[in-house]
This record gives structure tokens, sequence and C-alpha cells, in this order.
């Protein structure tokens, strides 16, 4: 979830189909010399990518019989980048896949199934649920590199100033924090986005979601859904509460005005502790409070889980999918992880990577906190890319170009495209 001219489009599109070496063709340069994979890694290029190419360099010096050729894709390009690379059987050997995309990419036959391979050895070090969700149609796909999902996050030194000793439990609880911290503080309260995946814990804050994957039905218009949508408009409006950002920059605004002191409290994701660190109001990392997102009316709080796969492409020849292989198991070692997490303020995929050292990070003992209240997601290939039609429609519904009726009916017609089999 994080952040042209055509022809500049096209020459960065055509280079990193260049890089992707699909085993067979850069076998025969290969003959003396190390045998080279390539990786996609889309992580955040200035926060992230640093620690993962060191982790390259150690890798290829414990194994010096293998060269990675390391690619670091936006994230937001990555997912039909590699869509279309692997279509043309030209995609890397390795893909830092979104949790999404790999039952999506499984299902297309993209990916290598990776049960019984050493990429799996250490299957029962990985958290069940996060396995789970590299599956699909029995098998798996991808080994779980970083897990993530939302959480409230506060200033507490602005709480403080406000007489708000805790984190608010509901939503009804954060919009009386927002009009309490105007009142003493000057400063807004809380800020939401109108993105979709952030809108997602309203939804199962109602035991509600977009779809309901077992009983195929489309339930993004469903009573409990459309109540969660009711309370995610109203946080737009009222005092201390933000009015909502529709521009294209908005992600990016929000994440500002909190780190600088000048919006007290965001649902967001651990991939930005480092980012909170680094601004003005966070210099003292004690004053970052995480909280669990608050609870809708069934008195319950849920987030979505996120986070990335490390997968291997199938139409790589078996010489660089056996080099993969060895890469995966490299890189989500214990130690890997641990140092994934101590660099990048990430959460690890498996347990015993969570040492005193890790955990000794406020910001990864908050997030760890909070997981019990993330939410898998259903084993439907389909599911991130609901949200794509979810993202244009909530923008203007929370901009007050549609109503709240019409932005849903609109985005329930274009989900069921994409799920053609559901029932509405």
């Amino acid at each position: 979830m994080r952040r042209g001219i055509a022809a500049t489009a096209l020459v960065a599109s055509l280079a990193l189909l260049a890089t992707a070496c699909g085993g067979s063709d850069s076998g025969s340069d290969e003959s003396d010399g190390p045998l080279t994979i390539t990786w996609w890694d889309t992580s955040n290029a200035t926060n992230e990518a640093p620690t993962y190419q060191a982790l390259v360099k150690e890798f290829e010096k414990a194994n010096p019989d293998i060269k990675v050729d390391y690619v670091n894709v936006p994230f937001d390009q990555a997912q039909n980048k590699f869509d279309t690379a692997a279509g043309a059987k030209g995609a890397p050997d390795v893909l830092r896949s979104e949790v999404g995309w790999t039952p999506a990419f499984a299902k297309k036959g993209f990916f290598l199934p990776l049960d019984g391979t050493e990429a799996l050895a250490d299957q029962d070090k990985f958290q069940s649920s996060l396995v789970e969700q590299a599956k699909y149609d029995g098998k798996t796909y991808g080994v779980p590199l970083v897990t993530d999902t939302l959480a409230l996050v506060y200033n507490k030194d602005l709480f403080k100033q406000a007489g708000i000793s805790k984190p608010p439990a509901t939503w009804d609880d954060l919009k009386k924090a927002a009009a309490t911290i105007k009142d003493k503080t000057g400063v807004d309260g809380y800020w939401g986005s109108t993105q979709a995946y952030y809108a997602q814990s309203f939804l199962y804050g109602e035991g509600a979601d977009t779809v309901d994957a077992d009983a195929k039905k489309i339930t993004v218009k469903s009573p409990a859904a459309v109540k969660g949508y009711e309370t995610w408009k109203s946080l737009f409006d009222g005092k201390g509460l933000h009015k909502a950002d529709t521009t294209a920059d908005a992600y990016a605004h929000i994440q500002e005005a909190f780190v600088s002191g000048k919006v007290a409290s965001i649902i967001q994701g651990p991939w930005e502790i480092t980012n909170f660190y680094k601004g003005s109001a966070f210099k003292d990392k004690a004053n970052l409070g995480i909280a669990t997102v608050p609870a809708g009316s069934t008195g319950k709080a849920g987030a979505p889980t996120g986070g990335h796969n490390l997968s291997v492409y199938a139409g790589s020849d078996q010489a660089h999918q056996e080099a993969s292989l060895k890469f995966l198991k490299f890189m989500t070692s214990a130690k890997s992880q641990e140092t994934i997490a101590l660099k990048n303020s990430t959460l690890p995929t498996r347990e015993d990577a969570y040492t005193a050292e890790v955990k000794a990070d406020p910001g990864i003992a908050g997030y760890q906190a909070v997981l019990p209240a993330a939410q898998p997601r259903p084993a439907l290939p389909e599911y991130s890319s609901l949200w794509t039609p979810l993202d244009t429609e909530l923008n203007e519904v929370a901009g007050g170009k549609k109503s709240l009726d019409e932005g849903l009916s609109s985005a329930q017609t274009a989900i069921a495209k994409l799920v053609p089999d559901f029932s509405k």
C-alpha cells in the first residue's frame, strides 16, 4: 500500500523486461561463470531496498556460483509489470509478491509450487495463517517474507495535552477524542484515508466484507457493509476530523501531517515506521502510540492482513528455479528476517525472528501487539483487485461527487465483472 511521458514509461517498461532473465536465455552466457537469477524487489527504494541489497551481497558471498540481478520495481507498478512479463515468458526468476497477488498469479500458472522444496524446509517456523495466505488450490506458492496490518497510530503528546489517557476503542470514541484534541491543542485529532484498503477496517468492525467468498456472493452493499462505510464517511466531517483529501497525493499529505504533529492520529501500517521516526513529532520514538484499530458496532476490531511473499517464476528453467529456491530459503531465514526487521522496522513472518533485539524496537513491538486483530484475506485470487474499483468510487463519495449508495452501486457492478460467478 505504498507510493510522465508515455515514451519514458515505455522505455522504463522495456528496461525492466530486459532485466528479467526468465532462465533459458541467460543460461548460454553463464557456462564459464556464476548462474544469474533476477529478483524484482518491490520494497521502498529509499527506506527498505538498501537492506535487501546488502542481503543479496551476503547470499552471493555464501553462494559464489549464483549471482542475483537485483531490480527495485515501484510497488504500485510491479503487479502489472510482472503480469505482462510473465505472460510474455520473460518474467524475473523471483518476485517479492504482495500477499494478494500470490494466489492471482498462481491461478494463472505464473508461480512455481513450493511444497516439498528447500524454500519451505522451515515451514513450521512461520506463522501458519501467513503460509495459508500463500496457498492456492491446496498448494503453496510463496514463502512469507514480511507481514503487516493496519493500526491506529497516534501522537501520545497531543493526546496527553488533550487529557486523553488511552487510545479510543471505538469509532465513536475516536470522534469524541478528535473533538477534544481540536479544542485543547488546535490541531485535528484524526485524518482518514479515502482508499478502499484503509476503509476495510470499518467493514470488519461490522462483521462485513466486500464479498463472501464461501457463498460466492458480492456483499459490498449488504446492510452491514453499508453501515461500515457510513461510519467511514462520517469521519471526514466534524470537529477535529480532517476533511477528505481526494487528490492524487493524499497519502503523502496525510503522512506528512502526522509526522510533523499537525494531526494527532491516522490509520497506517508498519511500512511507515521508519518514516514516523524521521518526523519532527517522533524524534522521541516513545511518542509514537500504536493501538488496535477502533471497533465497530459489533464490539470487535479488525484490520486487513498484508505483507509480502517471495515467489519463483514457473517459466524459468530448472537451474534457475533451483538457484531461486536456495535464494528464497536464505532471504526468509530467521537470521535474514531479524536483519530486515532491525534495519527496516518491518514485521517478521516467523516466530524465531522476533528476538529480544527486534522486540526492543517500539514500532515493531507495537504492531506485533495489534496482529491478533489482523484478518486474513479469503482464498480468492481476485480479492485484492476488488479494491481497485472501490478506490475510485470511495474517493468520489468522500469528495461529495456521489452519494454512498451511488458509489457502492457502481463498485458492485465493477466487482461483478471481476467475479462473474458471484451473485449480488
